[in-house]
């Protein structure tokens, strides 16, 4: 997943976010799938990047809903449709009323499953049963965009998550999702019990402060963010040391 919240895309010229987008394609080589953020609030805006983006190869695109001007359920359908149409690769829908200040119902997200290039749903609304209600109107996949949500969420027919911790502890995460699909709630329970401690602190401050911060403690990057973002306080660091050490995070 390239340019997302926590790649801080809304932060990105066009020119950097197709240089991202490009970077973890060359990085990924083939083995595994890559989904580009491609959203903007702006209709024209979002359907000429998603074009761009999709032009580099993707297997898909993942578009948030509007932010800000908060479109009605007519927008928001009229918007994903345009930016559908002008890609030849799957689409992904992301809900995260938190961040965008509109949340896109079931019955929308059910108008939409309808397109032959929208085939997901990102759901971030904090409430695990909008799966059930979603796949009560259709057959779209759905896949948890909140990691402590996760568990809940695949066991009521979930088809994934796209995550947080998984940047710390992606092979952990994927277990989780496993073991979870395919019924073996108590080992899956382990793991939850494991990873909640860090699923909490990641979000401690804004996200992705908590988590850059985290990899920066693993020597995997420079601790830094875009204004209007800034670093996560030094206080979050023994709590960060501590959950990730009781998820087996090094």
């Amino acid at each position: 997943m390239a340019c997302g919240c926590t790649g801080e895309a809304a932060t990105l010229s066009v020119d950097e976010h197709l240089e991202v987008v490009g970077a973890v394609l060359d990085a990924a080589g083939g083995r595994v799938p890559v989904i580009a953020g491609a959203g903007k609030n702006d209709t024209r805006a979002a359907v000429e990047l998603s074009r761009r983006v999709a032009a580099l190869g993707v297997d898909g695109i993942l578009l948030i809903t509007p932010y800000y001007n908060k479109p009605t359920p007519a927008g928001q359908v009229a918007h994903f449709t345009r930016a559908a149409d002008a890609v030849d690769c799957d689409v992904i829908l992301y809900n995260v009323p938190g961040r965008t200040g509109v949340n896109m119902t079931p019955e929308t997200i059910a108008e939409l499953a309808g397109h032959p290039r929208i085939v997901a749903v990102k759901d971030a609304a904090g409430a695990a049963e909008r799966v059930s209600a979603i796949r009560e109107l259709c057959g779209i996949d759905v896949l948890s965009g909140d990691d402590a949500l996760a568990m809940a969420q695949v066991a009521l027919g979930a088809t994934g998550v796209i995550s947080v911790v998984s940047n710390l502890a992606p092979d952990r995460m994927a277990e989780l999702v496993r073991l979870t699909a395919t019924g073996d709630l108590e080992a899956a329970r382990g793991i939850q019990d494991a990873l909640f401690p860090l699923m909490r602190s990641l979000f401690l401050e804004t996200s992705p402060g908590p988590v850059k911060k985290a990899l920066s403690m693993m020597g995997r990057i420079r601790d830094e963010l875009r204004l209007p973002l800034v670093p996560a306080g030094e206080r979050l660091v023994p709590v960060l040391k501590a959950a990730m050490e009781r998820a087996g995070v090094s």
